[in-house]
């Protein structure tokens, strides 16, 4: 069973890598391992070294904390707070949001705020 940081590193290893628009083949290729080494870590099945994860950084271009960012408490098995930036739908939504021109998407920004509170 994998522990919750490592679920947690993989998730926000995952976001990273769709926010950069890269697939697996290719973070695995600016790192030289092979894409199904990136699935395990993504999964949680795999744990990152601290090596593999300097790399990984470096590829996706933040910094190791960033991996962290969203974990509480520094029990044996941390609480990891809800990511809803980790969810490709959510990824998609943001893109897609920030392709509207500017002044349609307030428009659409507001009646999404008129929408939440009906």
């Amino acid at each position: 069973m994998a522990h919750s940081v490592d679920l947690h590193v993989g998730k926000r290893i995952r976001h990273r890598r769709w926010m950069m628009g890269l697939t697996q083949s290719q973070l695995a290729e600016a790192t030289g391992i092979k894409f199904q080494q990136i699935q395990k870590y993504e999964s949680g099945a795999n744990r990152v070294s601290a090596s593999r994860l300097w790399e990984i950084a470096g590829a996706l271009g933040v910094t190791i904390g960033f991996f962290f960012e969203g974990l509480e408490g520094e029990s044996e098995s941390p609480r990891v707070t809800t990511d809803f930036a980790g969810e490709r739908e959510a990824i998609e939504l943001v893109r897609t949001y920030y392709a509207i021109p500017e002044a349609q998407r307030l428009r659409l920004f507001d009646l999404a705020q008129v929408l939440s509170a009906a």
